[in-house]
């Protein structure tokens, strides 16, 4: 179960008294859906971490650790000082009890399906975007076309109306090709 984010910011709290001596200035905590590959990352303007709420929803034990991680930068940035995964940075990890600068927490899977339903293609250059509406009017392909709106690239609008699942194709067989 994922802690709301008022139980982030006491955790925040707690974690910079005990490891960093309130030394790391004021961040918000906050979830970010979107996140698919990261489990955190933190901007220093403005102060914000974000978490990965699909990877610690499978792996909570593993918010401690990223949380602690995001604050390191946070510490050696208000010292001055790179906050990069450099030496001082792995040093403070050690200290911490923490093993390496890479989670091993893989891919998210999305929470939902895409709510994407509109595949604008350009016949022309095989060029494809997907959209949740459907374009008021006639557009054309920028890369064929330019800036402006020109007829002879149009793009068709494709409604994707169906999602399925597809099997996974069966080995195939090793082909040897003469010359």
């Amino acid at each position: 179960m994922l802690l709301d984010p008022s139980e982030l910011q006491l955790l925040f709290a707690q974690y910079n008294n005990e490891w960093f001596g309130g030394e790391v200035p004021a961040h918000r905590i906050a979830y970010n859906a979107r996140f698919a590959n990261l489990a955190g990352r933190i901007t220093y303007k403005p102060p914000l971490i974000e978490l990965s709420p699909k990877h610690f929803s499978e792996h909570p034990e593993a918010l401690r650790e990223t949380l602690l991680h995001e604050m390191i930068h946070a510490w050696l940035f208000a010292r001055g000082q790179n906050p990069g995964h450099t030496a001082a940075f792995k040093k403070k990890m050690r200290e911490l009890g923490l093993s390496s600068i890479y989670h091993d927490l893989g891919s998210a899977v999305p929470r939902r399906e895409s709510a994407k339903r509109f595949i604008l293609r350009c016949e022309r250059c095989t060029m494809e975007l997907l959209r949740k509406r459907k374009p008021p009017a006639p557009i054309s392909c920028g890369r064929c076309s330019g800036r402006r709106y020109d007829p002879r690239y149009p793009l068709r609008v494709l409604e994707v109306v169906e999602v399925r699942d597809v099997p996974a194709p069966a080995k195939a067989a090793h082909v040897v090709t003469r010359r």
